[in-house]
């Protein structure tokens, strides 16, 4: 009889060729712990090439997931277990497993051709380099394929359910319902049900397995974590961006217009908005990047909430239509899902490096706000706030994410319809001034004085005629000015309308009240810093820790929270783009920098052994 045993939490990592399916392992494994009701984070790890040689480390895919039976922040820092589908697997991810991990290995995969792929000149399974890990062989691509016999498909079409049975076993290993598995691929074979069936019974054949095999003899259970009461569901940051692009159309009463062009890591938000048509929303993939943007500014002159995506380099492209829709004062919501750069750089590896772009990155003084989710939940919040930020003060609004956000997973809590904030509009709807003869007459640059934000008037509303175009506008009448004190008064205004942008306070968190030392972060670096000042915090290390989502116009109080601590320590995953914005505003506050542009988020531990060392050094 099986041993069953109970842990609190537990980090576990998938990993193999891109074609053996370890996003779609991964996946099924989040849905079935996230119906058990565990807290959970999750982080895929895509290899750059499109198809990369079979069996080499290029083409390692990985997908880690970390749930606990207690509020978690991050994906984990060492898998405790890795499942590794072939040498190259084994050989990429060795180093990150936790020492005395386990290792569950296809001893199948493990050929002499396949292990000189990678270098290896002798078996680690049989020449000791692995006696500190607790390694179970499983021979999973001839299981599966035995498993499958009586099912009227090849033995090539057999291998590839070689996932599912893996799935089977850790699903048993961790207690994990197949039920949920089962019905998805019922659903995505629904015209192959053959396909179907002979993936449920591989994954039914790994839990038996599992359940069977003398090498599998602890069972582990991980109990439900304690969450705030409501119906929650897995989400991924992407996905939380589309659905709050489609609760902005509701909150606003308006149509929605959406001009993308495919591109790592942002394309998700295209997919998923693209199936929604029935909440008013339109999608349409541009030909490039500056007619998607164009197109979504184009949509937002004629009254719909306008949108674009893409990661930096499209963002790059699509500068000089931001720097129109700063000219013209219009809404546009710009998502830029930051990767790893410059140019094509690691196109599926993340990175913060786009802040400075999007602060300064347009000709002319063109400021526009812009805010930063923390985690892949809070995009759906977030991109309510810049649509409320866009629709209001009649300005482009860039949300920075990134590939982590976006592609990691963790529980979301529905929220109630009615708390949704009201983001109707006014449009004008007539004249609003007198000419020289005392006729009606509209100014299409005649502000409103509490936002500084000029009316919003729908092309064909009769009477409300006005000219646009990107070259400098008359203050009140929109037409054509050249004149230099004209330019001088409407640059000022349009930096005067982001700089006025009301934006909540910067909350601390300092429980004790006596921190000399401040972690700030911004973005993703949420969860990271968050564990590594909560295992500070265990072993009785005073520190405070805050965190930025409005990043222009910054919170009000910013430099009164600087002042109060000797040493303000900023890690980012760039080279100190954060610092130096801190640095030239705030000039008397001690910044210290962290960065590191290695394509993965930061671990809790490197970011504890980073803080201690700045606190020892004092």
């Amino acid at each position: 009889m099986n041993t069953v045993r109970q842990l609190d939490r537990v980090v576990i990592r998938f990993a193999g060729d891109s074609g053996d399916g370890m996003q779609l392992t991964g996946d099924r494994f989040t849905a079935e712990t996230a119906k058990l009701g565990n807290d959970l984070s999750t982080l895929p790890n895509y290899p750059a090439e499109i198809r990369a040689p079979a069996g080499t480390l290029p083409g390692v895919s990985s997908f880690q997931i970390h749930f606990a039976d207690s509020d978690i922040l991050t994906p984990g820092d060492e898998p405790e277990v890795l499942v590794a589908m072939n040498p190259a697997a084994l050989k990429a991810n060795l180093r990150d497993l936790k020492s005395s991990g386990v290792i569950i290995v296809n001893t199948d995969e493990f050929t002499k051709r396949n292990l000189s792929k990678v270098g290896y000149a002798a078996n680690p399974l049989e020449d000791g380099s692995l006696d500190d890990y607790q390694v179970i062989e499983v021979p999973l691509t001839s299981l599966t394929i035995g498993a499958l016999e009586e099912y009227e498909i090849g033995k090539k079409d057999a291998a590839r359910s070689k996932n599912m049975f893996a799935l089977g076993v850790l699903s048993w290993m961790y207690s994990r319902s197949t039920e949920v598995t089962e019905d998805f691929l019922r659903k995505k074979f629904a015209k192959k049900p053959e396909i179907a069936e002979a993936n449920i019974a591989a994954l039914r054949s790994g839990w038996n397995y599992g359940e069977t095999a003398e090498s599998f003899a602890v069972q582990y259970e991980i109990p439900p974590a304690t969450l705030p009461a409501g119906t929650y569901r897995n989400i991924t940051g992407n996905t939380a961006l589309a659905w709050g692009v489609i609760a902005a159309g509701v909150a606003s009463d308006l149509p929605v217009f959406l001009g993308a062009y495919p591109i790592t890591p942002a394309s998700d938000i295209l997919h998923e908005l693209s199936r929604h048509k029935k909440f008013g929303v339109t999608t349409m993939q541009a030909e490039d990047e500056i007619a998607a943007a164009g197109a979504a500014l184009g949509a937002s002159y004629g009254g719909a909430l306008g949108i674009t995506t893409s990661s930096g380099p499209g963002v790059a492209l699509k500068s000089e239509t931001i720097s129109l829709g700063v000219s013209l004062e219009l809404p546009l919501i710009v998502i830029d899902v930051q990767r790893a750069g410059p140019s094509t750089g690691m196109p599926t590896k993340t990175e913060q490096a786009d802040l400075l772009m999007a602060m300064f990155g347009r000709h002319g003084e063109a400021p526009i706000a812009v805010l930063a989710p923390q985690s892949p939940s809070d995009c759906f919040d977030a991109m309510l706030e810049a649509a409320r930020m866009a629709l209001r003060y009649r300005t482009p609004v860039m949300l920075l994410s990134d590939g982590y956000i976006a592609n990691g997973a963790e529980p979301w809590r529905l929220p109630d319809m009615e708390s949704l904030p009201d983001l109707s509009v006014d449009f004008a709807t007539e004249p609003n001034a007198t000419d020289d003869a005392g006729e009606p007459a509209f100014l299409p640059f005649l502000r409103d004085p509490d936002t500084l934000a000029r009316p919003w008037a729908v092309p064909g509303t009769p009477g409300l005629q006005h000219r646009i175009g990107g070259i400098e506008k008359a203050d009140k009448t929109g037409d054509i000015s050249y004149d230099p004190a004209n330019h001088d008064h409407m640059v000022r205004t349009r930096a005067a309308k982001i700089a006025g942008i009301p934006v909540p306070d910067l909350e601390v968190d300092d429980p004790d009240g006596d921190g000399e030392i401040l972690v700030l972060g911004w973005g993703s670096t949420w969860g990271p810093i968050g564990a590594a000042v909560r295992g500070l915090r265990e072993r009785g290390i005073t520190i405070a820790r805050a965190h930025l989502r409005y990043l222009n116009p910054m919170p009000a109080n910013l430099g009164e929270v600087l002042d109060r601590y000797d040493k303000v320590v900023v890690p980012e995953m760039n080279l100190g783009q954060l610092a130096l914005l801190l640095r030239g505003s705030f000039p008397g506050t001690d910044v210290v920098g962290y960065n590191k542009v290695r394509g993965l988020p930061f671990t809790s531990t490197e970011l504890q052994d980073a803080l201690e060392e700045v606190i020892k050094n004092g």
